[in-house]
């Protein structure tokens, strides 16, 4: 379950077949901090997003996986982890073609709390086994909740139950 007092990681990797995400966060148990997963997200490519180029299909990744985890991130302090390298140079496009806008205005919100840092997607394995085996489209369920709680606190265990129900 999560913590709002402590930042949140994201992790995020996408390629030719899907889109991964994974929300983690590290909390303090017994005086260590350990980082554990909270929630992860798979979709597949749709064919007009297969046409994108590799660091336009990296910055949607970005797009989908911060409105699909609002409810966590919102008013948060957050880093942004993934191949981030031409997604920075995206957000500071002059002029920017009407989607790429879209993307910008719809990350605005963030921007303030978001700290990225790049990390190739073959080193966070979280996210990239979730881009390249990922969920198919017709599924609503897109977003699940880590089941692993951070105590054995079985009305902690209950909260996530719950908001997993209400994120799906």
């Amino acid at each position: 379950m999560p913590d709002f007092k402590f930042p949140f990681k994201l992790y995020i990797d996408a390629s030719g077949d899907g889109l991964g995400a994974a929300l983690h966060q590290a909390q303090i148990i017994n005086d260590n901090p350990v980082e554990g997963p909270i929630c992860f997200i798979s979709r597949q490519i749709k064919p007009t997003e297969s046409r994108y180029g590799a660091s336009q299909t990296e910055f949607l990744c970005l797009v989908r996986a911060l409105g699909k985890l609002n409810y966590f991130l919102e008013g948060c302090v957050f880093d942004g982890i993934g191949d981030f390298t031409a997604v920075k140079s995206l957000l500071k496009m002059k002029t920017p073609n009407r989607h790429m806008l879209r993307w910008q205005i719809a990350i605005q919100e963030y921007r303030g709390n978001m700290t990225i840092f790049h990390k190739a997607g073959n080193v966070h394995k979280n996210a990239d086994g979730l881009r390249r085996w990922p969920l198919p489209n017709d599924m609503d369920k897109s977003c699940l909740c880590a089941r692993r709680s951070f105590t054995t606190d079985p009305n902690r265990s209950n909260q996530c139950y719950r908001l997993e129900h209400h994120l799906l």
